[in-house]
């Protein structure tokens, strides 16, 4: 008899990567080991971000969604943890791939901080100019 095949989706945003495995179950999400509203202090926006993709396609409360995130912020801890979770339902059926990539759950966010250049105090900013 074959094993289940377990298999871990990834999902990023600026320099914060998820691993995010999806399995049928009571719609726990733990986040770290951790249950998601405690993972990011009861901040409600971070909390519906991370529901985004399962309530899009109708699947909240059905998926155990386990994730084990590392670096960045809480915000772009959050984005790849949906990001995940988005690529881990596309994996289970292809029927949410429409549905999924109209909201841009699937779209990798490329934005990432611009380099520090020299000669200026930012990536953007001059040193202060005087005329005289």
């Amino acid at each position: 008899m074959a094993a289940k095949q377990l298999t871990i989706f990834t999902g990023k945003r600026k320099t914060a990567n998820a691993r995010v495995r999806i399995t049928l179950g009571s719609g726990k999400i733990l986040i770290n080991g951790r249950n998601y509203t405690d993972y990011f202090c009861n901040r409600a926006a971070l909390i519906k971000v991370v529901e985004d993709a399962l309530k899009v396609t109708g699947n909240f409360g059905k998926y155990d969604v386990l994730a084990n995130v590392h670096g960045g912020g809480v915000s772009a801890q959050a984005d790849a943890v949906r990001h995940g979770i988005a690529k881990a339902l596309v994996g289970e059926s292809q029927d949410f791939r429409t549905t999924l990539k109209r909201n841009g759950f699937l779209t990798r966010d490329s934005r990432v901080v611009e380099r520090k250049k020299y000669g200026r105090s930012g990536a953007r900013k001059r040193f202060q100019f005087s005329k005289r």
